[in-house]
């Protein structure tokens, strides 16, 4: 699920996602950052939020990860893109951007 925040980004887009709980996963592959935030103590299943700072605001592109790649050499997971988890989670950093 993507969601545009329409306003610039004030503070380092790794605090920003550490506040409602996000770490900042660096993947060695595409060379690209991300954030997760696992639901239990597993690894899996686990929120996973990606960041694109435009001029005009920030768009955050979420999904939950089920479980891991099934296939060897496979980046491909079991997720869920537009789910009511998915809103109800986008709405929860949604929060945290009001409160900036």
């Amino acid at each position: 699920m993507k969601y545009f925040h329409p306003a610039p980004l004030t503070i380092n887009e790794k605090v920003l996602m550490n506040r409602p709980g996000y770490q900042q996963k660096y993947s060695r592959r595409s060379g690209e950052i991300s954030y997760i935030r696992r639901i239990g103590r597993s690894l899996y299943p686990r929120y996973h939020v990606y960041i694109q700072v435009q001029d005009k605001g920030i768009v955050f592109n979420a999904h939950l990860d089920e479980k891991q790649a099934s296939y060897h050499g496979y980046t491909a997971h079991s997720g869920q893109y537009d789910t009511e988890k998915i809103h109800t989670e986008v709405e929860r950093i949604k929060s945290f951007l009001e409160q900036l």
